[in-house]
């Protein structure tokens, strides 16, 4: 039975693989720690200043497009962000969510530099997930592990240059980092009514307390998008649809936070906020 499992498996696994369209190639929420809220087209626009929900403010360096997909992949630069100490409720993150059209149901995959969260200022794996509209919890609340070497919340090296997949296979939404699978929420969490996305993000966040906005909490490596050596965020694809990639970028802050070297597939993203913490 395994055998025949695994075997299935991998086959899926070259699919997407082969399928994908682009460039060439926890803790639970409500205890005080803030949850990766996913941007909306409009609230993430240029120049809108930071959205306040879910009990922080987020500013966003995001790419959306609006398709029909069952997956994405990036290739995401993993730096080690300084999260403001003198405050609570407070990260910086790098990610990407696949969401249906009513933005009730999400799934997530990225790195974050969450204090309360981790107990550490370096990045870790996570993952996450909504759904119809509700909040979950990090690293868990139905994800099912699969690899015994690749773990949400294990901590990541920061330089590091690693790809991130979200994929629907067989009614799972599977989750991928560095090309390896590491699990699945199972499709039985929706329903079975969520079985593909229709918005596609690509983004950086922080995460700022309420009393704290603007904040010196950085993105990326803490330097502006629009300069050399900032982080980034590029090979773009998506699967299972005819639709090519092209990403709509967007800066909520442009004056703490922007983006540079825009194209279809990738953008550069990050800043220091309001300067150095202290």
């Amino acid at each position: 039975m395994f055998v025949k499992w695994r075997v299935g498996f991998v086959s899926a696994l070259a699919l997407f693989s082969a399928s994908l369209v682009g460039a060439p190639a926890g803790a639970v929420a409500g205890s005080g720690v803030a949850v990766p809220a996913v941007p909306t087209a409009a609230s993430a626009a240029a120049n809108s200043g930071p959205v306040c929900w879910y009990g922080a403010c987020y500013d966003y360096v995001s790419g959306h497009q609006w398709t029909n997909t069952t997956g994405v992949s990036v290739l995401m630069k993993v730096d080690a962000p300084i999260v403001n100490p003198a405050q609570t409720g407070e990260h910086s993150l790098q990610e990407i969510a696949l969401q249906n059209t009513a933005r009730t149901s999400t799934v997530e995959i990225g790195w974050t530099v969450d204090p309360e969260l981790n107990g550490d200022a370096k990045p870790h794996l996570f993952v996450y997930h909504w759904v119809d509209g509700q909040e979950s919890c990090y690293n868990g609340c139905g994800f099912v592990q699969v690899s015994h070497r690749i773990r949400p919340g294990m901590a990541l090296r920061p330089n590091e240059a690693a790809h991130f997949a979200i994929r629907n296979i067989g009614g799972d939404w599977w989750v991928f980092f560095r090309d390896q699978p590491v699990g699945y929420f199972p499709g039985a969490l929706w329903n079975g009514t969520y079985q593909s996305a229709q918005l596609v993000s690509v983004f950086g966040e922080v995460a700022e307390n309420t009393a704290d906005t603007p904040s010196c909490t950085q993105m990326g490596d803490g330097r502006f998008g629009s300069t050399g050596g900032s982080s980034w965020i590029r090979d773009y694809r998506i699967a299972g649809t005819t639709d090519a990639p092209e990403l709509a970028v967007s800066a909520t802050s442009p004056s703490r936070y922007d983006a540079g070297q825009v194209t279809a597939t990738s953008f550069r993203l990050g800043g220091p906020g309001t300067g150095a913490c202290g």
